[in-house]
């Protein structure tokens, strides 16, 4: 199946993509709204500011795919492959990724508010000034990411690995570090008020 393919199909109302090969696939500025792409294959596939609200991507292959300023808000994209993906400026409030694999994924500036990003893995991910207010970070792997001005507040990091992570300026308001090991983290100039910090490590970084 091509783009045009999907899009005529999508057109007649049918929403029921699983499985499709859409590698490389230009995408981009369409309506996929209420689309099941679950366990589809979109790596390298251009989807920037394509509308994919309340999407099925579940277990899908978005390896480096480009997804700059595309709706995500309400998308389901458990256990999805997005490592070195473009996200800058996506919009992906309110959307489950849990356990999803976000490698080296670069979500500058993109809206988290609420997200399920549970067990996800964020290794070497930009989040410079992402708004990740209220998201659900716990057992996620946040080592190396660079959160510099990000507003984690009233999130919850509960047993998250933040190993030499960037927080530099970054907001945690009322945010739960439960369990957290922040020995390694740089915390400069960061806002934690109201913070919880029950049974987390707080060594200073050397």
């Amino acid at each position: 199946m091509n783009a045009d393919q999907l899009l005529e199909r999508y057109a007649t109302g049918e929403r029921e993509f699983s499985q499709a090969n859409l590698h490389t696939a230009s995408l981009s500025e369409v309506c996929l709204a209420n689309i099941n792409l679950a366990r589809s294959d979109l790596a390298n596939a251009i989807l920037s500011q394509a509308i994919l609200r309340q999407a099925n991507l579940s277990e899908a292959n978005l390896t480096a795919a480009s997804l700059w300023r595309t709706d995500l808000q309400g998308a389901t994209l458990t256990w999805a492959t997005l490592n070195r993906s473009n996200l800058i400026r996506a919009r992906v409030s309110h959307a489950t990724l849990l356990k999803a694999s976000l490698i080296k994924t670069d979500l500058r500036l993109s809206d988290l508010r609420y997200a399920d990003l549970t067990g996800a893995n964020l290794t070497g991910a930009d989040l410079r000034y992402a708004n990740l207010f209220g998201a659900n970070l716990s057992g996620a792997n946040l080592s190396r990411a660079d959160l510099t001005g990000a507003n984690l507040s009233k999130a919850n990091l509960t047993g998250a690995c933040i190993d030499r992570a960037i927080l530099t300026r970054t907001t945690l308001l009322s945010a739960n570090l439960t369990g957290v090991d922040l020995t390694q983290t740089d915390l400069r100039r960061a806002t934690l008020t109201d913070a919880i910090f029950s049974t987390a490590d707080l060594t200073p970084q050397r």
